[in-house]
């Protein structure tokens, strides 16, 4: 597939940088930037599953041990 991207000149120039810093072509560093954000956004998004689990846990433990408290209560 061919993408064509529109870049202004401060990140045009930050590409072409990048590129010959890397000994790499500009194709090779954006396709790379894109796979290294794609990987960001999944384990942020991994990330966020896992406090809103381990909150979810801890409620759940909570809960879980008041209603152990009422079982010696004599009722």
């Amino acid at each position: 597939m061919v993408a064509t991207v529109r870049l202004d000149d401060v990140l045009e120039e930050k590409l072409s940088s990048l590129a010959d810093r890397l000994h790499k072509k500009k194709s090779d560093v954006i396709r790379e930037a894109i796979e290294y954000y794609a990987k960001s956004i999944e384990k942020s998004r991994k990330s966020r599953i896992l406090k809103a689990v381990e909150k979810t846990k801890n409620g759940d433990k909570e809960e879980c041990e008041s209603l152990e408290g009422t079982l010696d209560d004599g009722l």
